[in-house]
């Protein structure tokens, strides 16, 4: 039976472990001080589509923050068999010295470009890599599925329900993190709306309908119990021939004599377009055109955009298991490579070849530029450069599609944003924490920068990841042998 570890909060060993064997090589050999420079990008969008949203970088920032190895943590490793006595010494002294940047929550990313980039002494940048991966990988997932979704829904309100659907404690808490900042309207995850002050939302469950001896006496029930927040669960039992009368009646029979409105009804199975067709009709037959019909029932964005087109009659939507895991695509394939090695004072970029072409790297340190064109306000493209090139505004700018030359635009008026933002220089952080309704602000003021064509749900128009002029030609040279690969 394993050892049940005693602080839960300390994520250090949460690694693979490969990365605690490579520290060890790196110290035994006499690179513990040596510098590297990582690089986190991803290779393809999620569901095809034409951008991810970058989330996660808070609970990077925390985990960073309580870096560090207990004795527990080292008299296991020590237990191992494996690891020298002055590494495992090395680690109860641990002190993270790295710089790291990265790209500010909220904002729309694509696919090839750093998003998160670490400097810094080699065995520190290595054992980061899996907490770092899963931190940002799981919420940009999450943010990206839930972007989707509320651009189905066409301006109505998305409630996250997925916490009992959830792969576990974090994905539940930070899953709900992730969809709020995407836009969602709240979360039924309670503990997600107390760390996060989050909108929580929810009512009733079918128990509670089958706990009274009729239908009516339950939304009778309730009413009296929340008259200014009474929605009622309408499809326990048969929806249109008991369900929605019994809503009514309970509107106007409990709530309107205690000057209250019903706000809402649910429905949670059966044909959605059909059944809110016609529970709208009931509804506004009865004079609640005011109160308005959610619905539920595994929906998604293909769902939603189906239900849309059928004419449903439906205000808002709770999407549980479908966001919370991203069900039709659950996995966000963000890597971390190495870049660039510094040995001996001299700064040697490094760069992965594969005979897939997707998993060529691109060497060097490196910033991220944003460029936007100034008239319109929208994006026109991202510029990967070295990190000691700048842009200058004031003249052209010729871009170019890295994988194939002859395709080129030249930008005139346009400004030029970098978007890899520094959290930590040498081991102190410099994040900014922002308020996650100042996040989410963000998130949709980025969003609205992007083209349509880029956020269509069918062939999204592809947007421009370019190098500048010197990484290419960089790149060039390790691809005709100009400079040695380290093979």
């Amino acid at each position: 039976m394993g050892k049940k570890r005693s602080d839960r909060n300390n994520l250090s060993m949460l690694t693979d472990f490969y990365e605690l064997t490579m520290s060890n090589g790196y110290f035994k050999t006499g690179m513990k001080e040596t510098i590297a420079v990582f690089d986190m990008f991803f290779r393809n969008v999620p569901q095809r589509g034409g951008f991810a949203i970058m989330a996660g970088v808070e609970q990077l920032v925390d985990y960073l923050l309580n870096l560090h190895f207990s004795e527990e943590d080292l008299d296991y490793l020590k237990g191992l068999g494996l690891f020298d006595d002055d590494f495992i010494d090395y680690l109860r002294h641990f002190e993270f010295a790295c710089d790291v940047w990265a790209i500010p929550e909220g904002t729309p990313i694509f696919p090839g470009e750093p998003i998160v980039k670490v400097k810094g002494p080699i065995i520190q940048a290595q054992l980061i890599e899996t907490m770092l991966l899963l931190t940002v990988n799981h919420q940009s997932l999450i943010a990206t599925k839930s972007s989707r979704i509320l651009r189905a829904a066409q301006g109505r309100e998305i409630m996250e329900f997925g916490a009992r659907r959830a792969q576990g404690v974090d994905a539940s808490v930070l899953g709900a993190r992730a969809a709020y900042i995407a836009g969602v309207a709240g979360t039924s995850c309670t503990l997600a709306g107390m760390i996060f002050n989050i909108p929580v939302l929810g009512t009733m469950a079918h128990s509670w309908v089958q706990a009274f001896d009729t239908e009516y006496e339950a939304f009778k029930a309730y009413a009296l119990a929340y008259p200014d927040h009474c929605q009622l669960l309408v499809d326990t039992y048969n929806t249109l021939k008991c369900g929605v009368p019994n809503a009514i009646r309970v509107a106007k029979e409990v709530l309107e004599p205690m000057g209250c409105r019903l706000k809402a009804i649910r429905i949670d199975s059966g044909d959605l377009a059909y059944l809110s067709i016609n529970a709208r009709k009931m509804l506004d037959e009865a004079g609640m055109e005011d109160c308005s019909i959610t619905v539920s029932s595994s929906v998604d964005e293909q769902l939603i955009r189906g239900l849309l087109h059928q004419g449903a009659k439906i205000d808002s939507f709770g999407v549980g298991e479908r966001l919370i895991t991203s069900r039709d695509d659950p996995v966000f394939n963000g890597v971390y490579k190495l870049s660039l090695v510094e040995e001996n004072g001299v700064a040697e970029p490094r760069m992965k070849l594969s005979d897939n072409p997707e998993k060529v790297t691109n060497p060097g340190d490196k910033q991220v530029y944003r460029l936007y064109n100034k008239e319109t306000g929208f994006v026109e493209a991202d510029l990967i450069t070295l990190v000691h090139e700048t842009i200058d505004e004031s003249k052209p700018l010729t871009i170019f599609d890295p994988a194939h030359t002859w395709k080129r635009k030249t930008l005139y008026n346009f400004r030029a944003e970098p978007l890899l933002q520094p959290i930590f220089i040498k081991g102190k952080s410099c994040y900014q924490a922002r308020d996650i309704e100042e996040i989410r602000a963000y998130c949709q003021e980025q969003l609205d920068t992007l083209w349509d064509s880029i956020k269509r749900f069918e062939n999204p128009q592809e947007y421009y990841v370019d190098l500048s002029q010197e990484l290419w030609e960089l790149k060039e040279k390790f691809l005709h042998g100009e400079i040695e690969l380290k093979g």
